[in-house]
This record gives structure tokens, sequence and C-alpha cells, in this order.
């Protein structure tokens, strides 16, 4: 694998996918002129359509480079968080499944950390097996989609917020859920905000 060229390694990934190039071209946004030409070393595709292509396959960023000491600078490595160990950091060693790697180009601010998406209560919008980006804050708007922490301070599962006088209702998307209510007698904390999901095939 390392010594194929980056043309080629676009090449097998979208063939051991089942993609055809128009196909992936439509995830990537681009025209399929675009696909075309970097399979025949025509073209390189920009950093921003690497990035996208090596978490929708589930590779390393560094997959796509012969010399990643030409990249290290541009790529930051973003814990994938577990089960919560009960009192921890939410980074700390023990919680943390593996790693995902990112462009710096265009990545929000703050420190971030990735959940793995369980099940269907979030479908449409965030499907089973896919990874959401979450920064970490306190608090988010009445409506945004945040990270939790249910069960004691030992799960986080991901939920619309919505604040209702002295309680937080914590919505699925799908509508065969039912919400999850948080209060005095149920506490919860919010570990972050999150802002960007991505989905392998």
């Amino acid at each position: 694998m390392e010594s194929l060229e980056l043309k080629d390694k676009i090449k097998l990934l979208r063939k051991e996918n089942g993609l055809t190039q128009l196909e992936l071209a439509k995830r990537l946004d681009v025209a399929p002129t675009s696909v075309s030409s970097w399979e025949r070393g025509a073209n390189k595709p920009l950093m921003d359509k690497i990035e996208v292509m090596a978490q929708m396959f589930d590779v390393p960023l560094s997959y796509f480079f012969k010399d990643i000491e030409l990249f290290k600078g541009d790529i930051i490595s973003i814990p994938i968080i577990g089960e919560i160990a009960c009192g921890d950091p939410i980074t700390a060693n023990e919680n943390i499944l593996g790693y995902r790697d990112r462009s710096s180009t265009n990545l929000p601010t703050g420190d971030l950390f990735y959940l793995k998406a369980k099940g269907d209560s979030m479908d449409p919008k965030i499907p089973d097996g896919s990874f959401v980006l979450i920064r970490e804050q306190p608090d988010v708007e009445n409506g945004e989609i945040a990270a939790v922490l249910v069960n004691g301070d030992t799960e986080a599962t991901l939920k619309r917020i919505r604040k209702v006088q002295d309680s937080l209702v914590l919505e699925p998307l799908n509508p065969d859920y039912n919400p999850y209510i948080v209060n005095e007698s149920n506490p919860a904390r919010i570990l972050g905000k999150a802002i960007e999901v991505t989905s392998t095939l």
C-alpha cells in the first residue's frame, strides 16, 4: 500500500467501497471530472477533500501521503471517547478508544473529541456508527445537539437540548424514541456541543 501513488490510493479505496467516480464525486461535492483527474494523476485533491475521504473510508489521513514528515504540521489527532470512567476528565487515557486524524485547516477552535454514535435514536442526522466531533463546553443553546453524560457520569449520549424551566429535556431526533428528562433527581452533565458529523461507508 505504501508504494502506491496518491492517485492509485484514491482509486483503490473507491473500488474497495463499491463506488463509481460519479458516486464519490457526489459525496465529496466535486465534479466527476475532478475524481477522474485525481485517479489519472493529472491533478491532486485539495487537503479538505483528502480529509473527507480519510473519514469516509475510515483510514488515517497519513495513508494518503508517501512522506508524512511533509504534512505533520497540518495533521491533528483527535481522541475518540468511549465509556467514561466516573469522575475522570473526558479525555483521560482510560476513556480513549483511539484517534482520528484531522487537517488543522478549517478545524474548529477549542478542545475537541469524537464520539461514535450508537443506535438510531438520532437518525437521520446522526446515523449509527457515525463519528461526531464535539467541542468541550459546559452549556449549549436551546435546540442545539450536545454530548451529555448520564447514568452517574458513566455514559455519554448525543441528544438535542431543550431547556424547560428547571429541567433539561434530551430529545432524540428519531420519533420512535422518548425524551430523557434531566433534573435534580435525575442529574446529567453537558460535555460539549456537536459541531460536525462524519459517516463512514
